[in-house]
């Protein structure tokens, strides 16, 4: 239509290019530094579990080479004569 004044193509485009280029990177690099945070939150928690577990675990295993007081008074009886 001849009447109607063309709008400049930068003038269309402009909402969708901010919408899908800087708005889009902007969301990316906040939801990147949650997950930074999120991380470094988790790896306060599960390190003391961790240090627990292997606690427990170190408990379980050797459990059966603690000196027990049996162990104790036995091992001043071994070698007297009967």
């Amino acid at each position: 239509m001849p009447g109607t004044p063309r709008t400049s193509t930068i003038r269309r485009i402009w909402k969708p290019a901010v919408a899908t280029g800087a708005s889009g990177t902007a969301v990316a690099v906040w939801f990147e530094e949650i997950l930074l945070y999120a991380e470094a939150i988790l790896a306060l928690i599960f390190i003391p579990l961790m240090a627990g577990l292997i606690f427990l675990v170190n408990l379980i295993m050797f459990k059966s080479r603690l000196p027990t007081h049996n162990n104790h008074h036995n091992s001043k009886d071994k070698g007297a004569k009967q």
